[in-house]
């Protein structure tokens, strides 16, 4: 969930700046006056879950469960604060694929889930998610797996035909191949429809770039390839170069800003994992309702986003988090949380082979066939390796980007920039 989600996908809802304040407060799971068992889910975005709660709750009678809800930084900033001090961390909680690397050096502090059953529901799971649940080992599981983020292109139609460019999501496909043509397709743009942008955040792009390769910053025995990779840098200054030329709306993700250019529709194209459909469809509003559309992806697919519902050693009610857990990852409530309104793609094998869940379609995206889009690629879904130092190798490139975006930097500098904070990172 992305969602990257992500999320995926990653990201925060419109909902989660309502209820962030609730994420700094409060510890786990507790025994309510009234003798039930109250168990709290925190995550960085809405995953969709409560009508699943209500669902469980009604079965459960003894189980009162309260959702956290923060923004993606803040959520797995604050966890690894309750993990180092050994308290606050909610019964069960999500984390993002970019971050389980980052915990993986402290699996001792969360329940193996092979403990309470989670190796019966191995072959449910999507080969790769499975692995990445699994830290690489035959028999820890720290975490179930959520969702997966397969990527495409989100476009409004009425934007593309302003600028006499086709709509139709197969032809619009046709007109990216590859990103250096995505990039041309700008151009051509910025030339017919010149106050708008082609795509909302430098990035956004870089992210889905990078997500397409197999070992991106990090090489497969966990050193630092960034300074030396040439996909690194081919990405970032093709992304540069176009953010220079006035192609991004500037805008930050998942800010306020953000969400009200989506609405107001200050941009063209969007990177899209699943996940981000659901972004959009809140941000934008049902004033815009069919002006959106999704084509494939420039690069031939890829993975962005994707959480997993972890279980802290320091709640009360261990056992019964498992549980939970475990339900709400279940092929049923992956399937509902799909054919809903958040539409985080499964990463269960057999809901994504499921008739309904490949018939879906989104009336939103002008009735986009989302699970033919998503849930057809899930299957050849290839991730890209994090390292466990990912996120402190990554966000100095999308600063570098932000400096481009307010010319406070052209790409040469920017590139510079993001080279030595990088480095300066992972000392």
């Amino acid at each position: 969930m992305g969602r990257t989600r992500a999320r995926r996908t990653a990201a925060a809802l419109l909902a989660a700046t309502a209820l962030v304040s609730v994420a700094a407060c409060g510890t786990g799971g507790s025994d309510a006056a009234d003798g039930k068992i109250t168990l709290t889910v925190a995550t960085f975005s809405d995953f969709g879950y409560k009508p699943l709660i209500e669902e469980y709750e009604r079965t459960h009678p003894g189980v009162e469960i309260k959702e956290r809800i923060s923004q993606f930084d803040q959520h797995h900033n604050q966890l690894s604060t309750q993990i180092a001090s050994g308290s606050g961390a909610a019964d069960v909680v999500a984390i993002e694929e970019g971050y389980l690397p980052k915990f993986r050096a402290v699996k001792d502090k969360f329940t193996d889930l092979a403990d309470h059953g989670a190796l019966a529901r191995k072959d449910e799971y999507l080969d790769w998610k499975w692995q990445q649940a699994t830290l690489g080992t035959s028999d820890f599981v720290m975490g179930y797996g959520t969702d997966v983020g397969s990527l495409a292109i989100c476009y409004r139609k009425d934007l593309f035909a302003q600028a006499g460019l086709p709509t139709d999501r197969t032809e619009v496909g046709k007109l990216w191949p590859t990103w250096e043509d995505y990039f041309a397709t700008g151009e051509k743009f910025r030339e017919k429809v010149d106050d708008k942008a082609w795509f909302d955040s430098s990035g956004n792009i870089f992210t889905a770039m990078m997500n397409q390769t197999e070992f991106g910053f990090f090489d497969a025995r966990d050193t630092y390839i960034g300074d030396r990779n040439p996909k690194v840098r081919e990405f970032f200054m093709a992304t540069a170069k176009a953010t220079a030329e006035k192609q991004s709306a500037s805008l930050q993700p998942f800010s306020q800003q953000w969400n009200a250019g989506i609405k107001l529709g200050r941009m063209a194209t969007m990177t899209c994992p699943a996940w981000m459909t659901g972004q959009i469809a809140t941000a934008a509003g049902e004033g815009n309702a069919g002006k959106w559309d999704i084509a494939a992806v420039p690069g031939g697919g890829g993975n962005w986003g994707g959480s997993f519902l972890t279980v802290p050693k320091q709640g009360r009610h261990v056992k019964e988090a498992a549980e939970l857990a475990d339900f709400l990852t279940s092929a049923a409530s992956q399937k509902k949380i799909f054919t809903g309104p958040v539409g985080a793609l499964p990463s269960l094998v057999p809901v994504l082979e499921d008739a309904e869940v490949r018939g879906t379609r989104s009336k939103y995206f002008d009735d986009a066939p989302t699970g033919e889009i998503f849930a057809g690629s899930a299957r050849n879904l290839k991730p890209n390796y994090r390292g466990t130092k990912d996120q402190q190798a990554r966000i100095p490139f999308g600063n570098a980007l932000q400096l481009v975006e307010q010319g406070k930097a052209d790409p040469e500098e920017a590139w510079d920039r993001a080279l030595d904070e990088a480095a300066k990172n992972l000392r």
